[in-house]
């Protein structure tokens, strides 16, 4: 386990109020646990801009009655079967299904796959929650 390291931070009066506000409606047991996350949010990002392995999930909405969709969604996802790690298929209504697929891979690749699939006709809603592996993090 790393040690950890106390260190002091200067801010505005008014810019502490509304962190401070903040921390409390999401629920964090103190100031340190914030930063914390903040700061492990912000390196996540830096993954994916500096093209290293990265995880996420695609999420998609779309109505499975349209024609030929859910193939043209499934080869999608064959074309892409190094990246792809699982997907569940939830069914919402009966017409509306949600699609989330996991994936690992560059960021670059895991992008590419997001756009392809969010981009086909007939997909109502195609979203990419960036994550990590976790290697880069404490």
């Amino acid at each position: 386990m790393s040690s950890l390291v106390r260190f002091g931070v200067s801010v505005e009066e008014e810019l502490l109020s509304r962190f401070d506000r903040l921390i409390q409606k999401e629920a964090y047991a103190n100031r340190s646990e914030a930063i914390r996350d903040l700061i492990r949010e912000h390196l996540v990002k830096r993954e994916w801009v500096e093209g290293k392995e990265v995880a996420g999930t695609i999420t998609l909405v779309y109505d499975h009655h349209r024609r030929e969709l859910v193939n043209k969604l499934t080869d999608i996802q064959h074309d892409f079967h190094n990246l792809v790690i699982s997907s569940q298929h939830i069914h919402l209504d009966h017409d509306n299904c949600l699609e989330v697929v996991v994936v690992k891979g560059t960021a670059s690749e895991v992008n590419d796959l997001a756009h392809r699939l969010k981009s086909t006709k007939g997909v109502k809603y195609g979203a990419l929650n960036m994550a990590t592996t976790g290697r880069e993090l404490v």
